[in-house]
């Protein structure tokens, strides 16, 4: 505590003022964590001091956000600079915000293994045997209305922990999506469903994503859909990566907003999704003075294709609503092009439905997912 009040003073955080007798002073309160490391070991004891700004009420305490206490002269919002703040070196980045990093000399690994036991232990699947994928390709998941009615607030905690697990998991991201889809009434079926994640996962915890330091910055995007893949309300599930040589870096899953009458209508709108995020990171790379150009986006519809190359409205795209067209512009300004992949070499298949375990392997392995030895 004394340690943060120091911290304050030399950086000359705030300067003392007069209170003014007219105004509301806004209180402090101290908040204490422990800092641990990807073995759960303490590794420090942190504690903050905090306005706790949660207890005036807009247009009776304030109309603008002002303290009369302390006048703030040097936040910062994204970063600490070396030359106002102090800053400790705590060596080379391993562990952060549940993502264990380990640099290594021709790549890194990135993944989420104490995570991952964590949940084990946290929803009882500890002594549970393991699957070797985390949907059967059976699976058709509805509202299953005469179902038995489960604890809201257990499965949304499952749902979540899942959800953040796929920020280094992208074998999980379609299965988890599906299940999402029913936290406002989860049944029993599926729970269990959701409980399979944590079975498949027992069985691959070390797993994690691999980003060799070779390999080049070509940009590629891979998009796919599966055709009213939803039960519930007919709709399409849209699934979309992004390689950066043969790095993953960006991906997912989600159901389409709207009903596709045909397979090309629901592959030419997950393609504009795909596009939208190709062009976000070529921007992201210009940063960098790496410059793309008729970026690569591959589709396996050759229908979907013949669309974003077609500039009259006919019968078969007249009702596909009018942001979905964007990406005719930019195939035609050349930013980026659509070409055709078989469906055995599309990566993005992973995204939009349950897969059979060789094939699961087969775009797991192609993604970077591996297990570090």
């Amino acid at each position: 505590m004394q340690e943060e009040l120091n911290q304050f003073e030399r950086n000359k955080v705030w300067e003392l003022v007069q209170r003014q007798t007219h105004q509301n002073v806004i209180g402090t309160k101290w908040v204490f964590r422990n800092k641990m490391n990807e073995e759960g070991s303490v590794v420090r004891n942190k504690a903050r001091l905090v306005a706790k700004g949660y207890c005036q009420e807009e247009g009776i305490d304030f109309d603008e956000t002002f303290s009369p206490v302390a006048r703030l002269e040097s936040i910062r919002c994204f970063l600490p600079m070396q030359g106002k703040f102090e800053m400790s070196m705590m060596g080379e980045l391993t562990f952060f915000l549940g993502l264990q990093v380990k640099q290594l000399k021709d790549g890194t690994f990135i993944s989420q293994t104490k995570y991952t036991r964590d949940l084990m232990k946290k929803f009882g699947m500890e002594e549970k045997s393991s699957v070797k994928i985390p949907m059967n390709t059976s699976v058709k998941m509805d509202m299953d209305a005469d179902g038995k009615a489960i604890d809201q607030t257990r499965y949304r905690s499952l749902i979540g922990s899942l959800l953040y697990l796929t920020a280094s998991r992208p074998d999980i991201t379609f299965a988890v999506g599906v299940c999402a889809r029913f936290q406002s009434a989860p049944k029993e079926s599926h729970m269990t469903a959701a409980k399979r994640f944590l079975r498949y996962l027992k069985g691959c915890q070390e797993v994690g994503l691999w980003y060799l330091k070779e390999g080049g910055f070509k940009l590629i995007g891979y998009s796919d859909s599966d055709y009213v893949g939803c039960k519930v309300d007919r709709k399409s599930t849209s699934g979309t990566c992004q390689m950066l040589g043969n790095r993953l870096v960006s991906w997912f899953s989600k159901k389409q907003n709207s009903i596709a009458t045909s397979t090309a209508e629901a592959e030419y709108i997950v393609a504009g999704s795909c596009c939208a995020q190709v062009l976000w990171m070529r921007q992201q790379l210009r940063d960098y003075e790496i410059e793309e150009k008729e970026i690569p986006i591959m589709c396996d519809n050759i229908s979907a294709i013949a669309i974003t190359q077609n500039p009259v409205l006919h019968s078969r795209t007249k009702h596909i609503d009018v942001r979905y067209h964007f990406i005719r512009d930019h195939v035609e300004n050349k930013d980026i092009t659509l070409e055709y992949i078989s469906t055995d070499t599309q990566l993005a298949d992973i995204f939009t439905k349950p897969l059979c375990e060789s094939r699961f392997e087969e775009l797991k392995n192609e993604l970077g997912l591996i297990e570090l030895s």
